[in-house]
């Protein structure tokens, strides 16, 4: 049977555009349909414009850090409008990027809305369109409690639009999309109080980086609610009021709400069912090799709810194309999978836990752990710490997980994971000539 396309993807963001790249290297005739701004949820409206705005708030504290060393005090101003303005111009910029890259790799973008009529056949607007293989690659999207007035809250979507600075502001949840939003908005001045329904922030996290993060926002000033949660959001005439429940229970009023309990995958309206997809616990049910129910469909990404990060996305996406279109059967761990949570302090970890490594080895695992000043405030006279960790199997020696707490903790964890990958020992982090003076060289240096 002929076919408009070799490849049809649905969905332009990291793992839809990576895919399409890829097969289109290999001589595939390949399409892309997008129905928003091209880049999906990490270019335009997740980690990019959100590590903008991370970097916006960090340097608050600077000013002040300042004077230890001998600089005179200054009185900052910050302009909402001016950073807003400039994250979504660079949001743009980048947009158009991936756009130029699809025409040099061969990729035809059509925008639009796809959904399918069959399992080879999609529309797009009043096009249909065939192909012989058919990738989902849609992302996910966030969701809101349902309670009461939940509609006058926000999700991290809208975060990158507000017209104004809202000086009151309220969390709900306790994810690291909601931890890194707290911890930007505190930063560049605004009165947060974040609300999580249990004692502790970052459920999955390891303990002591769960600890040490929250401990380190309330030094630097936001005000946690714990176990409690939000009955109902009504709005009033000097703001937003909360009907809180549980531990905290009370009302405060605040001038926006940023409600981030979760995300699930974008699959309501692509016509799964007409194309005999099957769909578990919400999510596109896949393979190993990203491959759904029908032989020629496949999914990458959050749509299949497996690790929801945008590297793991982008390397799904690869590992699809070069096995289908060149041949190359590759397929994706999702071990030792680095991750971080740019929040100030800012966490990063990979590999296991404490406790997973506890309950899968018991006690065959040893602890190395350190928590110290950084040198940078040692002039500074604040009181911040860093916390290295080690957990290792005390049979074989193996570094099973790496967790930090601190300043530089993704870019340190990330050159840790390497060594993880290829099943480093404590007594190679041991042979390890350190690299002082640095934060870093503590991963060595622990006995």
């Amino acid at each position: 049977m002929s076919y408009d396309y070799d490849l049809f993807v649905i969905g332009a963001g990291s793992g839809g555009v990576s895919a399409s790249r890829r097969a289109a290297s290999y001589g595939a005739k390949v399409a892309i349909a997008e129905n928003d701004l091209v880049g999906g949820t990490c270019v335009i409206r997740g980690c990019v414009p959100k590590k903008l705005m991370v970097y916006a708030s960090s340097f608050s504290h600077l000013y002040q850090d300042a004077l230890g060393y001998g600089w005179g005090k200054v009185e900052p101003s910050f302009e909402w409008q001016k950073m807003i303005e400039a994250v979504n111009k660079e949001v743009r910029r980048l947009s158009q990027v991936y756009i130029d890259m699809l025409e040099k790799s061969g990729v035809e973008l059509i925008h639009g809305k796809a959904v399918f009529l069959d399992a080879h056949t999609v529309q797009v607007g009043e096009r249909k369109i065939t192909a012989d293989k058919i990738l989902i690659a849609v992302g996910g999207e966030a969701v809101k409690l349902d309670i009461p007035g939940i509609e006058y809250s926000i999700t991290s979507r809208e975060m990158f639009h507000l017209k104004e600075q809202p000086k009151r502001f309220a969390v709900i949840g306790g994810g690291y999309i909601a931890v890194e939003f707290a911890c930007i908005m505190h930063g560049l001045g605004s009165e947060v109080t974040q609300i999580i329904r249990r004692d502790l922030i970052l459920r999955g996290f390891d303990d002591d980086i769960r600890k040490d993060v929250q401990e380190g926002m309330i030094k630097h000033g936001v005000k946690f609610l714990t176990e409690t949660r939000v009955e109902k959001i009504e709005k009033k005439e000097d703001g937003l009021e909360l009907t809180l429940a549980g531990k905290g229970a009370g009302k405060i009023t605040v001038d926006a709400v940023l409600c981030a309990t979760g995300r699930q995958p974008n699959i309501k309206e692509l016509g799964l069912e007409n194309a005999g997809v099957e769909v578990v616990n919400g999510a596109i049910a896949v393979k190993p090799d990203s491959c759904t129910s029908q032989p020629n469909i496949y999914a990458v990404g959050d749509c299949t709810n497996r690790v929801n990060l945008t590297p793991v996305a982008i390397a799904q996406g690869r590992a699809f194309a070069d096995t289908v279109f060149g041949h190359i059967p590759r397929y994706i761990t999702h071990k030792n999978i680095p991750s971080a949570v740019f929040a100030q302090p800012e966490a990063a970890t990979v590999g296991m836990s404490e406790a997973e490594a506890r309950e899968k080895l018991g006690d065959n695992v040893i602890v190395y752990r350190t928590k110290f000043r950084p040198m940078f405030h040692s002039l500074t006279g604040a009181d911040e710490k860093v916390m290295i960790k080690l957990v290792v199997d005390r049979v074989t020696e193996r570094v099973l997980g790496a967790h930090m707490v601190g300043k530089d903790a993704a870019e340190i964890i990330q050159g840790i994971a390497i060594a993880i990958n290829m099943g480093a020992t404590k007594k190679d982090f041991d042979n390890t000539i350190a690299l002082h003076p640095s934060s870093a060289e503590e991963f060595v240096l622990l006995r």
